[in-house]
């Protein structure tokens, strides 16, 4: 516990150290991704469910908080809300679908689902085809913090990675996420000891697809940019490898 402590010490200072020194626009782009493979670390780490999809998160979160920052003219906070709640959402309704299988097939249904959002972004019209939402306004947080400013964003983007780290620690230290560990290793077992094994699954996808979400949302506001690159399946593929 230790050591974990110390770890998480470390690399909070980093990235509070990190701007004097390297670009703040790419530390950001850092953050958004890690909280992205924390998120999907959730769900094979802890859940043993290796998801194909996950792009569908980050990429149709990025697109809503985009659309509500530009076209509702929603304010930051808002607009991050608006894309994380779409990625809940989308991941309650994939996630009940997605669970009812295990194993290669599990994966195979939410790399489907993932390439009909994909195809959705493509025609629908609010997402700009192949060009994407640009010119995203960054707006004012809580009416006052100006995230034009690219320090104002650091901090805004650095309180969310940090907020979004520790509430996943905080989940895999609970009962739930020890109970979740036990279905990873031996799903009939804990059957035997009456846990609704489902549950706890789509509960894990749920969580994990709204921090996804999250980090999406930010992304879109951080570059100012929502295009279909968030949402391919490619992606997918990366948060795979990034974990």
């Amino acid at each position: 516990m230790n050591h974990q402590r110390v770890a998480l010490g470390v690399m909070l200072a980093f990235f509070a150290l990190a701007p004097a020194l390297i670009y703040p626009l790419f530390l950001m782009k850092v953050m958004c991704f890690a909280l992205f493979a924390c998120a999907f670390n959730l769900l094979i780490g802890f859940g043993g469910l290796l998801s194909f999809g996950h792009a569908m998160f980050l990429g149709s979160a990025g697109y809503i908080s985009a659309h509500a920052a530009k076209a509702w003219g929603f304010p930051p906070e808002f607009a991050i809300l608006a894309g994380t709640a779409a990625a809940a959402l989308l991941g309650l309704v994939s996630g009940l679908i997605a669970i009812r299988r295990q194993g290669i097939y599990f994966a195979m249904i939410t790399l489907a689902l993932s390439q009909m959002v994909y195809f959705f972004c493509v025609q629908a019209k609010f997402t700009g085809g192949e060009d994407g939402i640009q010119a995203v306004p960054r707006g004012r947080l809580f009416g006052v913090l100006d995230l034009q400013d690219v320090t104002n964003m650091y901090i805004v983007v650095f309180a969310v990675f940090t907020g979004g780290f520790l509430l996943i620690y905080r989940i895999i230290h609970s009962p739930f996420g020890q109970a979740l560990m036990a279905i990873r290793e031996n799903e009939q077992r804990a059957i035997s000891l009456g846990y609704d094994t489902d549950r706890y699954k789509l509960l894990a996808f749920v969580l994990s697809a709204t921090l996804a979400g999250l980090a999406g949302a930010t992304k879109s506001l951080v570059f100012q940019l929502a295009s279909l690159t968030d949402v391919h399946w490619s992606m997918s593929g990366e948060v795979v490898l990034m974990c």
